[in-house]
């Protein structure tokens, strides 16, 4: 976002944007699950369950996803009524843009017969609603194709050049491009991080259109000329899982994580705190009894900790509180990274979050030529209702138990998938002993890498 847009939005004092006509509102965004999905059941219909058990749904089978990917998904306790998380998968077909004549140069024309091809997966874990969740699911793949069209005339080159037309302005423009280290993946890593941020746009507008409301995370790989692209915004997690390795794919983005560079965004802009809250970090919130006390404390520029004496300004609400899991941004969410929530407001206060909130993911390259790989080598995706039972060393370990036993089963990927899930719904017996349940919503995939890794997603 543009600073002057950024003050003009979020700042007191500024000029006020010019009244805009009243317009029709848009049909609310209807709710569905994903289009792979269509079909499908909750396994064998003599499976015995529990009366208080919720369906866990795969694919049909017959139905087969990208690289034969598993995916398989569950509805949260009653938390909502509807399956707040959303999921996508498919091919990407980029098309390659040539130059038109030196007069028209402005003009980009797609060339179908030369196309660069890929394949893509996404999870989206909505709040406040499924809306977001759902236009996310809808949007974010017309994004990033287009945003690869752009560049793709780089990608294929053998070094990205200065300019795309290949008019060389300047003779020493190779080698700074050298020096920068330019890569044709550093143009994919552009490519993604600005595609979440059109998505994110997109949402905005489309929710506002509707008179909805919500966001959510966004977790995408991408395989594209041999690599596998990670992109994260939110608190789902990916992780490769091989015989001797568990690599983590995805870093989560919370308000501990972030806490710096929020703390930092209040120093800097102490307007949008409304002086409702402080930005400081204590180990708790203070009382009046700390009034005069010497406590310790951090603020934007510091990873360690100090001594400050308390004053009044500091027993106001922290602007990041709690620990772990239940850390919040301003009191409201558990989440610094994401799509959506343009009109969310701390309660009773006219205070947004959404500057506090950023839609760039961060992304991961795995470089899966470089890889000698192994059959049951695979990359599994899952939102936080995984994570918040499972380690990656349990799932790991699940993985590593189920897939060399069931390699004739051409839905083995989908069954581990769903095997997951199950391990999350076990107070007792689950394989993982520790007893803990998920109650929120829960998706996941399963990609395996060996063959379709081996051909490098059709490059």
């Amino acid at each position: 976002m543009s600073a002057g847009w950024f003050r003009r939005r979020f700042l007191p004092g500024g000029p006020l944007p010019a009244p805009r006509p009243p317009r029709p509102r848009a049909s609310p965004v209807p709710y569905r699950r994903p289009r792979f999905l269509r079909g499908s059941g909750s396994g064998p219909a003599d499976a015995p369950r529990r009366p208080d058990a919720r369906p866990v749904r795969s694919p049909a089978r017959g139905r087969a996803l990208p690289w034969n990917a598993g995916y398989a998904e569950i509805i949260n306790a009653e938390k909502s009524e509807f399956n707040e998380d959303q999921a996508a998968c498919g091919q990407l077909c980029i098309g390659r843009c040539a130059f038109a004549a030196e007069e028209d140069q402005e003009w980009l024309t797609l060339c179908p017969e030369e196309l660069l091809t890929g394949h893509y997966w996404a999870l989206f874990d909505g709040h406040g609603g499924p809306a977001a969740a759902i236009l996310a699911a809808n949007t974010l793949h017309s994004c990033l194709r287009r945003q690869l069209e752009a560049v793709v005339e780089g990608m294929v080159a053998t070094r990205p050049p200065m300019h795309l037309s290949g008019h060389c302005v300047c003779p020493s423009d190779p080698h700074f491009v050298e020096e920068k280290g330019i890569r044709a993946e550093d143009l994919v890593i552009g490519a993604l991080e600005s595609a979440f941020q059109e998505c994110d746009e997109v949402i905005g507008r489309e929710l506002e259109a509707s008179g909805q409301v919500g966001g959510c995370t966004a977790l995408v790989a991408v395989s594209l000329q041999g690599k596998l692209y990670v992109a994260n915004a939110g608190d789902s997690r990916a992780i490769l899982v091989r015989k001797d390795e568990v690599r983590p794919l995805s870093s989560e983005f919370t308000p501990e994580t972030e806490r710096q560079r929020i703390q930092q965004l209040a120093f800097v802009y102490p307007e949008l705190l409304a002086g409702e809250f402080t930005r400081l970090e204590f180990p708790r919130r203070l009382k009046g009894d700390d009034l005069g006390q010497k406590v310790l404390f951090r603020d934007h520029h510091m990873r360690g900790w100090s001594y400050k004496c308390v004053e009044k300004s500091d027993l106001k609400y922290p602007l990041i509180h709690g620990q772990g899991r239940q850390a919040r941004l301003l009191g409201t969410l558990a989440v610094s990274r994401g799509l959506g929530d343009h009109q969310l407001r701390v309660l009773d206060t006219n205070i947004h979050l959404k500057p506090f909130l950023l839609s760039v993911p961060q992304v991961t390259v795995l470089d899966v030529d470089q890889l000698e790989l192994q059959e049951e080598d695979v990359v599994v995706m899952a939102t936080d209702g995984l994570w918040d039972v499972l380690s990656n060393e349990q799932v790991a370990r699940l993985v590593r138990s189920f897939l060399p036993g069931n390699r004739e089963d051409p839905h083995r990927f989908s069954e581990l998938a769903q095997m997951l899930i199950h391990s999350t719904q076990r107070k007792d017996d689950g394989p993982t002993g520790e007893g803990q349940v998920s109650y929120d919503d829960i998706s996941v995939f399963v990609i395996p890498l060996h063959s379709q890794g081996q051909r490098s997603g059709g490059r």
